[in-house]
């Protein structure tokens, strides 16, 4: 089984490092367990978005992963922010 043209551990190793780097960007303090769940959930989310939207996603492959997962998870933390303010 592929997610987004990468397998499920693949997945899970990208979706940390994207989680990571997003933890990074935004300055918030995360461990790794949420940082592998931003990643993930942020890639879904976003592919869900762009489908939404009608735009194409970056890609397939892992690149375009990190890529996906990375923008997601700042969106995640973002409106993460919002709600708890």
């Amino acid at each position: 089984m592929d997610v987004n043209g990468v397998g499920w551990i693949a997945a899970i190793i990208i979706g940390g490092l994207a989680g990571w780097l997003a933890e990074m960007f935004m300055k918030s303090d995360t461990g790794i367990f949420m940082n592998i769940v931003l990643g993930i959930v942020g890639a879904i989310v976003l592919n869900a978005i762009l489908q939404a939207l009608n735009i194409g996603a970056f890609g397939v492959g892992w690149f375009a992963y990190l890529i996906t997962g990375f923008i997601g998870a700042c969106l995640l933390i973002w409106v993460g922010r919002l709600v708890r303010r």
